[in-house]
């Protein structure tokens, strides 16, 4: 009787929902399977498979639907823990040959969290650092009067939001327009082609700290490493993609991203970190002694 009611209860899943999954248990304790005429007792697993796909596709670091006008869309974008952040940074100043930063950094879970601080910091370091290196190297000048340059802060940001946001994206789109032309072109999307300008510029924060020390050939030897470094990462990166590509429009691609890349350095080296002309102070000019002659001609 009590296999019975089973019986029953499981038929009645099934009438409810025909297309559960079901699991099939042989009755092997009940007076008919030891006759050898056994019979599978089905139970409704839908819920657990639900549940079980629901767990997948957090553990595979899908990014959550949603409208583009919501703000849950782009709170996916920033949903990173630290030690995600940290292996990102770690990533982008050890490039290894071999080792593409998106596949072995991003994982299919690109964020813009790290671009957007790395970015804000890397304003301010330049700024700060460029006014302290030009008030240490004009310190005992009686000439030179400081002046701190805060407008410079507006200068900065706009160059350096401009180049880690506008130049990935016109990347993006040049990918896009050869993969449409050369089939075998493949590309990465708009977002992981941000992510990895964004952190490619972690190194330069401390270079710029460094640049600090009032010494041209120390300003350009952290220059040239930080290039190098930075430039690595890119090029690593990219580079995969545009190789299957003509062969000079993929040397042209690589060389123009590392020639952005350069200017960006260069100029943010000659700009805020240049040998500024001493401010003079007004001078009192020398009184001027005019002699009267009073006396009367004859």
């Amino acid at each position: 009787m009590i296999y019975n009611s089973k019986f029953e209860e499981a038929a009645e899943l099934l009438s409810a929902d025909p297309g559960a999954s079901t699991l099939s248990i042989p009755a092997t304790n009940s007076p008919t399977s030891a006759s050898g005429g056994g019979e599978d007792v089905k139970l409704d697993l839908s819920e657990d498979e639900e549940g079980h796909e629901e767990s997948s596709e957090l553990l595979g670091g899908q990014k959550p639907g949603g409208s583009f006008w919501t703000f849950e869309y782009y709170q996916s974008f920033f949903n990173v823990d630290t030690m995600q952040v940290l292996d990102r940074v770690k990533g982008s100043v050890m490039p290894l040959p071999g080792r593409n930063f998106i596949k072995h950094h991003l994982r299919s879970n690109p964020d813009l969290y790290g671009p957007f601080w790395i970015c804000v910091t890397l304003v301010f370091s330049v700024v700060i650092s460029g006014n302290l290196s030009t008030f240490l190297s004009k310190k005992g000048d009686p000439n030179y009067h400081y002046r701190p340059q805060f407008h410079r802060v507006t200068i900065a940001a706009v160059v350096i939001f401009m180049y880690a946001w506008l130049v990935p994206v016109g990347l993006w789109g040049f990918l896009k327009w050869r993969q449409s032309t050369e089939r075998q072109i493949g590309g990465y999307s708009i977002l992981e082609t941000v992510c990895v300008y964004g952190y490619s510029l972690f190194i330069y924060i401390p270079t710029s700290v460094l640049w600090i020390i009032p010494y041209e050939w120390v300003h350009w030897t952290l220059i040239l490493v930080a290039m190098v470094i930075s430039g690595s990462v890119l090029v690593l990166t990219f580079w995969p993609v545009v190789r299957d590509d003509t062969r000079v429009m993929a040397v042209a691609t690589v060389a123009t991203i590392v020639v952005l890349h350069t200017l960006l350095a260069v100029g943010c080296k000659l700009y805020f970190f240049q040998t500024a002309d001493p401010v003079q102070k007004p001078t009192t000019p020398p009184p001027i002694h005019v002699t009267l002659n009073t006396t009367k001609p004859h």
